[in-house]
C-alpha cells in the first residue's frame, strides 16, 4: 500500500513537471563551432535531477512529431537562421503559434535570433521581443564584459563574466522595446563597431555613428499573455558551454521561460572537459584543443 502510494505521488510529480522541448539545428560550420547538437544534449545534461523541469532534445532542426510541440511548456530553438530558419520550414511558423497562444514560453539562440524581415520578423518580435535582422544587426567576434546585471530571476547567482564569441548585436526591437528586458549588457569599443564584422565584413555606418552605446546580448520579455520569451546572441564557440557564468545564465533563462522557480543562487551544474567534447557534429578539420573552462575576470568598467 505504502509502495504503491509512493509510485503513485512520483507519478503525479512527474506529470506535473513543466517540459522544456529543445531544437537543435542541423550540423554546421567548423569543429567546435555552432555545435547546436552537442550543446543542447549538454545543456539537457546540466537539468539532470533539477525539480520541476523535463527536457527533451530534438536533432536536424526539428521536432520529429508535431505532438512534441503539443505538450511543451517551453520551446528553445538553437540553429541556424536566416532564409534557413526551422521556424520559417513549411507550416513550422504555424505550429509555433498554436504554443505561444496557449501561453507557452519560446526562446532563441545565436543564429537562431536572425529571422527574415518579413517572414517571421514581426512575429519574433512579438513572440521574443525582437530579432536578428540582415544589414541592420551585426555579429563581430568579441569579448565584452558584463559586469552588471538587472534584478531578474535569469540573472540570480550570475557573476560577472567575459567570453570571447560571435555576440550580435543592434536587434531590430518592437518599438521603444516595449516590455523588453536587457540581461547581458555591455558597451562595444569602438574598434568592434569599426568592424571587420563576420559577415557582412562591413563596417555599416549606423553601428559606427552609436559610438559609446551600450548594446543588448542577451534579452527578456514577458507577452502581454504571461508568456516568456528570450533571445541569447551567444552561442557560437561551443566551448563557451564551459564557463560557469555563461552556463548558468542560460539554464536560468531556460527554467524562467517555462515558468519554473529559478533557485536564488541560480541553476548549479558542472561541465568537464571531457564532457564538451562529447556529441560533437562529424565535421572536416581538426578539433581546437580543449582551453580552461574556468571563468574569465572580466575587466573593471
Amino acid at each position: 500500500m505504502v509502495l504503491a502510494l509512493a509510485v503513485l505521488l512520483t507519478a503525479v510529480a512527474r506529470s506535473a513537471d513543466k517540459h522544456l522541448v529543445i531544437i537543435a539545428g542541423k550540423p554546421s560550420h567548423g569543429p567546435l563551432d555552432h555545435e547546436f547538437r552537442a550543446g543542447s544534449l549538454l545543456l539537457q545534461k546540466s537539468f539532470k535531477g533539477f525539480p520541476g523541469l523535463s527536457v527533451e532534445v530534438h536533432t536536424n532542426g526539428w521536432v520529429q512529431n508535431p505532438s512534441a510541440l503539443e505538450r511543451a511548456d517551453a520551446v528553445l530553438i538553437y540553429a541556424d537562421g536566416g532564409g534557413g530558419h526551422p521556424a520559417i520550414q513549411g507550416d513550422h511558423l504555424q505550429q509555433i503559434e498554436k504554443l505561444i497562444k496557449r501561453g507557452a514560453g519560446f526562446a532563441c539562440a545565436h543564429y537562431g535570433v536572425e529571422i527574415l524581415k518579413t517572414n517571421g520578423g514581426p512575429q519574433f518580435q512579438e513572440w521574443i521581443g525582437g530579432f536578428y535582422e540582415h544589414a541592420y544587426s551585426v555579429n563581430p567576434m568579441w569579448k565584452p564584459d558584463f559586469n552588471a546585471f538587472p534584478t531578474h530571476a535569469i540573472t540570480q547567482g550570475v557573476k560577472p563574466f567575459s567570453v570571447t564569441d560571435e555576440w550580435y548585436f543592434n536587434m531590430r526591437w518592437r518599438p521603444g522595446m516595449k516590455g523588453v528586458t536587457p540581461i547581458l549588457v555591455a558597451k562595444p569599443s569602438d574598434q568592434v563597431r569599426d568592424g571587420p564584422y563576420v559577415y557582412p565584413k562591413g563596417p555599416y555606418p549606423h553601428i559606427q555613428e552609436a559610438k559609446g552605446r551600450d548594446e543588448v546580448m542577451m534579452w527578456a520579455i514577458v507577452r502581454e499573455d504571461g508568456g516568456r520569451g528570450f533571445g541569447f546572441t551567444g552561442g557560437h564557440r561551443h566551448l563557451n558551454w564551459g564557463n560557469d557564468n555563461y552556463r548558468k545564465v542560460f539554464l536560468n533563462a531556460l527554467v524562467w521561460l517555462a515558468k519554473v522557480e529559478v533557485p536564488p543562487a541560480g541553476v548549479g551544474s558542472k561541465v568537464s572537459e571531457e564532457e564538451l567534447m562529447e556529441n560533437l557534429d562529424p565535421k572536416q578539420g581538426s578539433r581546437p584543443a580543449v582551453r580552461s573552462t574556468a571563468p574569465a575576470a572580466p575587466k573593471k568598467p
